[in-house]
This record gives C-alpha cells, sequence and structure tokens, in this order.
C-alpha cells in the first residue's frame, strides 16, 4: 500500500460525535425479540422492516452499492456511475460545470438483515492536497427486492480559472458503524464551463 494509500484510508475513516460508540452487532432474530413489550420499540422496528416474516441472516456481502448519481437543477440528465463498470469512471472524467449546486445519490441494496448506521464517506484530492471531504449517514435499512436510493446534501462545485485547470481524483466508500466497507472505489472529474 503506497503512503498515498494510506492516508486516503486514515482519511476514509468514520467519525462518530463524542461520547457516541456504535451498538453491539445484533442477528434480525435477536432485534425482534428486543423488548417486545415496548410499543415505542416496536414502532422503530416496524419503520425499519424489521418484521416476524423476514428471512434470517444469510452469507454473502450485506450491501451491494449499485451506482452513484450526480444531479443539479441545471443537467437534463443525470450523470450515472455504475459500479459493475467502474473502470469507464477512473479513466473517463465526469465533467461538473463550475460553480452550480449538485447532488450526490447513492444506489444499494441491502441483500440480508438488517444494516445500521451506513454511510458514504469521500475524500477529493487535486494533485497532493485534499480539497474536500464528506462523510454522509446514509441510515439503516432492512433487506428488501427493490434497491434504496439516498440523496446527499447539496454541494456547490468550485469556480473560477484555477478550478477549471485541473483534475479533481475522488475515493468514495461506504461503510457501516463497525466499519465494514461495502464499496471502494474512486473516479475523476473536472470542472468545465459547461456540464
Amino acid at each position: 500500500m503506497s503512503a498515498e494509500e494510506h492516508h486516503d484510508d486514515a482519511d476514509l475513516q468514520p467519525t462518530f460525535a463524542e461520547g457516541y460508540k456504535p451498538g453491539e452487532k445484533k442477528t434480525l432474530d435477536a432485534y425482534r425479540e428486543l423488548d417486545k413489550e415496548d410499543e415505542s420499540l416496536a414502532r422503530w422496528k416496524a419503520s425499519l422492516g424489521i418484521a416476524n416474516n423476514m428471512p434470517t441472516e444469510a452469507s454473502g456481502p450485506k450491501v451491494t452499492v449499485l451506482s452513484l448519481t450526480l444531479t443539479s437543477p441545471t443537467l437534463d440528465t443525470p450523470i450515472i456511475m455504475s459500479l459493475a463498470d467502474h473502470t469507464d469512471f477512473k479513466t473517463n472524467p465526469v465533467t461538473i460545470k463550475e460553480g452550480v449546486d449538485y447532488s450526490v445519490t447513492i444506489t444499494f441494496k441491502v441483500n440480508h438483515g438488517l444494516i445500521t448506521g451506513l454511510r458514504f464517506m469521500q475524500v477529493v484530492k487535486r494533485g497532493p492536497l485534499t480539497v474536500d471531504k464528506m462523510d454522509a449517514m446514509i441510515g439503516s435499512y432492512t433487506a428488501t427486492e427493490t434497491p434504496y436510493t439516498k440523496q446527499l446534501a447539496s454541494e456547490q462545485a468550485p469556480k473560477g480559472v484555477v478550478a477549471r485547470s485541473g483534475t479533481y481524483h475522488a475515493r468514495s466508500r461506504v461503510v457501516d458503524d463497525d466499519k465494514e466497507v461495502f464499496a471502494d472505489f474512486r473516479w475523476i472529474f473536472t470542472i468545465g464551463k459547461d456540464w
């Protein structure tokens, strides 16, 4: 592992509020049995989709990240980066229009069980300098056949001649509270006068 990759890994570690400790891992069966008489907890479990008829734990990855999508009010067609063909966006830069507000949307599937504290982390570098870091909570979800989508908070692209003069390298990661990594990928973008 190169020194740069090691530094990126340190930048992509989840941060927690002071005093916060992630809860211990539990199986779905343990969550089903947890305080059955507590009405508020029953409502919380129902909001997560924890039902008695859900399948128990299975093998394979709990979460599969399907795509990363960029949207903006100024963009006619969203830019979708499918993780199935991620080599394409590692070599072909995405162009983001300077100065616009844009959002990142994550599409993912929970394959089995319950995932808690899922989060999206990203480090953006221009040359050796880190120019942006993101640590955004996605949430807690249960297994379903239908993929989930989560739109993150809007950001503003840099603008000006200096912003347009280089290439930006992003490393994105999806992890949970237990620091289990479900996706770790790189992509490149430039800032342009238009999309």
